[in-house]
């Protein structure tokens, strides 16, 4: 059997992402080797990645981000908050087709005019740009409680993620944060945190993405945990950035 260094990308990612129960045809498939040239290509120009290596590309971005897809619907008008380099999503966008609505917020502009990039070169439909930071946006009346789903693929604590993305979403509207596998201690210190965004955990999905390097296999443990808003934000969430450092929920 061939390595991944043997195969070409497309049949990697087709083959990775059916693993996890995801199926791609050839269209989205052409679409992520393009997201990844110029991810790679813009990297060298600004940071957007630590991850260069085609072959980790497709499992620790793109594969990883597909698991998100299994909590999203057709026509659901979503937020990706703190987008970066488009994960989750462009991802999303790719994926759907233009079947869905996606908001790409980041608070770093040259980031923004790669995403501007990729949406013309990969030709998606239904996906907007917003300049900005979360805490900011989330007080806009354009923004706020105007999506079905909020998402974010981000490395701070759950409580300051809840708070950054809760406010997004309307009444019945869901969360849903990609996190590492440590998520059970964060979820128990998050009870104050939910209840006072008015959040309850609807569904916690533990997976797994392996990587291989040098003929050896590691595995690395993921998490999406699904938050659903059974109420209104209260309207003095979220805070001030240094509030929510300095005094998180």
């Amino acid at each position: 059997m061939k390595n991944n260094n043997e195969l070409n990308f497309k049949v990697l990612l087709y083959l990775k992402a059916k693993k996890h129960g995801i199926e791609l045809n050839n269209n989205v498939l052409e679409k992520f080797e393009i997201y990844k040239n110029l991810l790679i290509e813009w990297n060298e120009k600004i940071n957007l990645t630590s991850i260069t290596d085609e072959y980790q590309i497709i499992e620790k971005h793109f594969v990883d981000c597909l698991e998100c897809i299994k909590y999203i619907n057709e026509n659901d008008s979503i937020i990706d908050v703190g987008t970066g380099a488009g994960f989750p999503g462009i991802v999303i966008a790719i994926y759907f087709e233009n079947k869905v609505n996606i908001t790409l917020l980041d608070a770093l502009n040259k980031r923004l005019l790669y995403i501007e990039e990729v949406i013309k070169k990969l030709d998606l439909k239904n996906v907007n740009i917003v300049h900005g930071r979360a805490e900011d946006m989330a007080n806009n009346t354009n923004y706020r409680e105007k999506y079905d789903i909020s998402i974010a693929r981000a490395v701070a604590p759950l409580n300051i993620l809840s708070e950054y993305t809760s406010p997004y979403i309307k009444i019945n509207g869901k969360c849903i944060l990609m996190k590492g596998d440590n998520i059970q201690e964060e979820i128990d210190k998050c009870k104050n945190a939910f209840s006072t965004l008015n959040l309850q955990i609807k569904n916690k999905y533990n997976y797994s993405l392996e990587i291989e390097e040098n003929g050896e296999v590691e595995t690395f443990s993921r998490c999406i945990l699904e938050l659903k808003k059974i109420k209104n934000t209260p309207k003095n969430y979220p805070r001030s950035y240094s509030k929510i450092k300095k005094i998180p929920l």
